[in-house]
């Protein structure tokens, strides 16, 4: 058995100097200047799965334990009540009516991230974070070197399933590491695989901060286990449902293990773990989520924008974190900008996204007016405060010729069992009017470090797609074999939406290294990007 990848991309970068000023309340005060994250990404997860949130069949103590140290957001939700939308949004701060990916494949292709699509891992690669995606990245094409690759998005490893569809082989013949493929022929249970990894990424000695993106493909379809369903195997239920319940003990004690490791390591109090699921619960291949009241008392699952298919768990643990429960709602949009909040980094401009740090302690949180999900062709939904309404597509879940709008306040009926929208026609207008100025092209602007070659010339290009102004610019290239800076260019500000550039020349072969730094608020941020001249990017 492949217990651990071979091979590994070598990506150069250094700390960045970047000084994050102390945090005005104790929560914050309480997680270190550029902590490190870990983001435990579950597949199909309902949010009554956890024993927190009332699950009574199946046993979820590590993570129960999270949830009673830490910070349960009780209001969250994901980007879309299906895998890949969910996952851009995610990744890219975007809601699924600006993300690149609002669809999944649907016996179609793969759908795939595009070179703008700035990621959080890219922007904590940026300032200097040791990153890594291990296990199901769910976007094609099965290609390294391209833009859609997760080596390309920013995580300096990768080990696992690139496509949808091959997450689907719980004993796959090969998995990807990297550029390459790592041949298993089907012997090696894979979630088993991207513990070990994890585990080792963890206790990797380093100086830069890291960042580890879990995103395991527990409990997703169909239901294996290693062995037979453990504490399950003779209760009066299913197969599958004895195995999908095996599924949901056996990430437990994954999300247990990750945990351990922090505090073996002695990192763990200066680590936050974000523990979430990218969706309701499935009913696939003979699971039945009405046996474990797998959503509690909301409606619907996985596919749906009911609450059951978008409201999911959302954990957030630390040492040093007050442990308490947040009603106000936060979507995985906010994410994003949170990561880049604790990490000190500027966030991009023109996500749909806002930084919920301060929740951490009872504190402001993100000041969405509307929150938004759109599956294309079928139904979008929006909510505004209690109010939540869903517009089903001509033909879908039995909408006639013109489609149907439900209204519910979810103050009063959480289960959304009450329509109300013939009653309020005139919120149903307003709303219907918002939703549809809430969908359309991406809002962003181009940010961070470029570097390009043409012959012996590398240009270093630097673009501010933030918010704030960047002043005391300073561009500048690393040869190769340590030598220092070629040469230099600065500037006193650059302003939101503009960009500088320097072109140096190099001769031979090697790596060479472009930096920025750059200040803003008094902070100072340096940007790294390596590129092997003459064979490219690193």
């Amino acid at each position: 058995m492949i217990t651990a990848p071979s091979r590994r991309t070598l990506l150069a970068g250094a700390l960045a100097g970047l000084s994050v000023r102390a945090a005005a309340s104790p929560a914050q005060a309480a997680v270190a200047p550029r902590p490190n994250f870990i983001i435990i990404l579950a597949d199909d997860l309902g949010w009554g799965e956890i024993g927190v949130q009332g699950q009574k069949k199946i046993a979820t103590p590590a993570i129960d334990r999270l949830a009673a140290e830490g910070v349960r957001f009780a209001t969250a939700y994901s980007g879309a009540p299906l895998c890949a939308p969910s996952r851009c949004s995610l990744l890219t701060g975007l809601h699924a009516g600006h993300s690149t990916v609002r669809e999944n494949p649907e016996g179609g292709p793969q759908r795939a991230l595009v070179e703008d699509d700035l990621t959080f891992a890219e922007l904590l690669q940026l300032s200097g974070y040791r990153t890594a995606c291990i296990g199901k990245w769910g976007f094609g094409p099965e290609r390294p070197g391209q833009p859609s690759h997760p080596n390309e998005r920013g995580f300096g490893e990768f080990f696992g399933y690139i496509t949808h569809r091959h997450a689907h082989q719980y004993y796959p013949r090969y998995l990807w590491h990297n550029a390459g493929k790592v041949a298993l022929g089907g012997r090696a249970y894979a979630p088993g695989l991207f513990l070990r990894r994890a585990v080792d990424f963890i206790r990797e000695p380093s100086e830069r901060p890291f960042l580890l993106y879990f995103p395991t493909i527990l409990p997703h379809s169909p239901s294996v286990v290693p062995g037979d369903a453990g504490p399950y195997e003779n209760r009066p239920w299913t197969r599958p449902n004895r195995r999908h319940a095996a599924q949901v003990t056996l990430l437990d004690s994954h999300v247990e293990r990750l945990v351990a490791t922090l505090r073996e390591t002695g990192k763990a109090a200066n680590t936050i773990v974000l523990f979430m699921s990218d969706n309701g619960p499935h009913r696939e291949k003979g699971v039945t989520p009405g046996l474990f009241d797998s959503n509690g008392p909301l409606r619907a699952d996985k596919r749906d924008l009911y609450e059951g298919g978008i409201r999911v768990p959302l954990i957030a643990w630390s040492p040093r974190l007050r442990p308490r429960v947040e009603t106000r709602p936060v979507a995985y949009w906010d994410v994003l900008p949170t990561l880049a909040d604790l990490a000190g980094v500027p966030a991009p401009d023109g996500i749909d996204g806002r930084s919920f740090r301060g929740m951490f302690d009872g504190g402001d949180g993100p000041d969405h007016h509307h929150l938004v999900w759109n599956r294309p062709r079928k139904a979008q939904a929006i909510r505004r405060g209690r109010w939540k309404a869903i517009r089903f597509a001509p033909g879908i879940a039995g909408a006639g010729p013109g489609g149907r709008i439900e209204l519910y306040d979810l103050d009063t009926d959480l289960g959304e069992r009450e329509d109300l929208a013939s009653e309020r026609p005139e919120l149903v207008g307003e709303l219907m009017e918002l939703l549809d100025r809430s969908i359309g092209p991406d809002p962003r602007r181009p940010y961070g470090l470029r570097m390009t070659v043409s012959g012996d010339r590398v240009t270093v290009t630097l673009v501010n797609g933030s918010a704030v102004t960047w002043r005391r610019v300073r561009l500048a290239l690393d040869l190769p074999g340590g030598r220092k800076v070629a040469a230099r260019q600065e500037a006193a500000e650059l302003a939101p939406g503009e960009k500088i550039s320097a072109t140096f020349r190099v001769a031979g072969r090697g790596v060479v290294t472009g930096s920025a730094s750059f200040r803003t608020d008094g902070r100072r941020h340096t940007f790294r990007r390596a590129y092997h001249h003459q064979r490219g990017l690193v």
